[in-house]
Parts: structure tokens; sequence; C-alpha cells
């Protein structure tokens, strides 16, 4: 059994907030350069070279990438022969939270209340997703989210006789009406099966996927690519302006499910999705 004591848990948390908003994910920047080169619109050439300056001074100068410093999203993976001692997992957590949106000078974008809308002033609580694994890992990736591309993003009960038609035109569909409000170029993240909650989990675990790598499974990489190129012909292109550069990829999960369902989920993630990972 290892131990970790819960400070340390809350100094990393507090560590990749503020890396997270600030330092933009190398492979997405790379994608930057890339897609500039292939842009056909030179008013979209232009909007990269914009997105790949701002990533430059955002991450020398340690200024958000963007105002909206999201809500907090935190993935754990933890090994069942890890022990926190110390204090509680889930409070040290938010405590890191806490102190990385304060000293990172973070915008506090929380409500208590969906209803009252007080503001938390800390920007916790953090959404907190655990997976548990075999061994003594213990890996945290911090994931946050803008509602400019959270607002866009959807999920639909299919029936099974829909099939994979049905979701390539729910997947389009649901691209297509974000349109310029999501921040394009976006990540797509897809999540099919399970339940209707596990869906939606699948498709912001797949944004997390480096940009330009290939699908495990081998039966969703022509899935992924047909999906990407039909988005990009949707001709919305980088910032909402025109282009043939809608999104920087596709990537999708899928999950056992029950026979009578086929639950989609569609997460967009904006031209950053940024998230930042460490491990104890």
């Amino acid at each position: 059994m290892r131990q970790i004591e819960a400070h340390r848990i809350t100094e990393l948390v507090e560590q990749l907030c503020i890396e997270a908003c600030c330092v933009i994910a190398r492979d997405i920047e790379t994608s930057f350069i890339r897609y500039r080169e292939t842009e056909r619109s030179p008013l979209g050439k232009q909007v990269f070279t914009t997105l790949i300056e701002n990533a430059s001074i955002a991450r020398e100068e340690r200024d958000p990438l963007c105002q909206d410093t999201g809500m907090t999203v935190v993935f754990v993976t933890m090994g069942q022969e890890i022990h926190v001692t110390g204090g509680f997992i889930e409070e040290a957590i938010n405590k890191g939270v806490r102190q990385g949106y304060v000293k990172g000078y973070l915008r506090k974008s929380v409500v208590e209340d969906p209803f009252n809308r007080v503001n938390t002033g800390d920007n916790s609580p953090a959404v907190i997703h655990y997976e548990m694994v075999p061994g003594d890992t213990f890996r945290v990736t911090v994931a946050p989210k803008g509602f400019g591309s959270e607002n866009k993003s959807a999920l639909r009960m299919l029936t099974p006789s829909e099939g994979v038609e049905g979701v390539k035109r729910f997947v389009i569909d649901t691209v297509a009406a974000a349109g310029a409000s999501a921040c394009p170029p976006v990540i797509v993240g897809v999540g099919i099966g399970g339940t209707m909650e596990r869906a939606a989990y699948l498709a912001k675990k797949a944004l997390l996927r480096p940009v330009g790598t290939i699908n495990e499974d081998e039966e969703l990489i022509s899935l992924e690519a047909e999906l990407l190129e039909k988005i990009n012909k949707l001709g919305i292109g980088p910032a909402g302006l025109g282009g043939s550069t809608t999104a920087l990829a596709v990537h999708v999960i899928t999950q056992a499910t029950h026979i009578a369902g086929l639950p989609v989920a569609v997460n967009i993630g904006c031209h950053a999705t940024r998230h930042a990972s460490g491990a104890l």
C-alpha cells in the first residue's frame, strides 16, 4: 500500500489549474501550425496565426489563454493500492482548485446553485471523475471547461435501428448548430454506449486524447476520419469566419450498452480544449 498525503494532491491540483489555463497542449498548438498550411481561407489562416501568437504569449507570461477559465473538471486515475492520508481526497482536490484560481488570477465562474446564481468566489467545487485501476498509480488531469463550447454540447438517446448513420447525423448536426459559438476550430468528443450519463462522460474523456493520434479501436478510425471530413465541409471555419477547418479532430469512445438503446453524447471542446496532467 502506497501512501499519498492529501496536501500533495492539493499542491498538484493547484499547479495543474494554472498550467491548464495558461499553457496550451503541444499537440493542439502543433495542429494549429499544420492546419494553417492547409486552410483555404486567407482569413482562416490569419485566425490560426493569431491563435498561435496568443498561445505563445499566454505560455510565456502565464496569462490565461481565454477570459473564460472554465468550470474545473478533474479526472483522477487511482490505483487500488493507494491510500490517501491526512485528509479527504475530494476536499484536497477542491482546495487545490481554490488556491490555483486565486494564485493564478483566474476568473471564478462557478455559482453555488443553478437558480440562485451566487458565485462561490473561488471556482470550487470541481466536477471530479474517478477511475480505479490496479496497482499504485495516481494521476490527475485538470480540464477547465468553458461554457461557450459546453453549452453547445448535446446528448441523444437514439434507437438501435438508427445505427451508425444516425450517430453520424447527430454529431454533424450538433457541430453545425454550434457554429461560431463553440470557438472553432473545435475538437469533437463523441461517447457512444453505456447509459445516458456514461455516454456524456465518455464524450468528455475523449477530448483528452492528443490531436493527431489514432484511435486504439481500429473499427473507429474510419468513422472519426469520415466525421472530421464532413464537419470540415460545413464551412464554419476558424473563429466561425468561414474556411475549410471547422474541427481539428474527432475522437470517439464506445462502450457496451443495453439491447434497447444507443446513447450518443457530443462534447465540443473549443480550439484550446485546455487540460494538464500530473502524477504523484
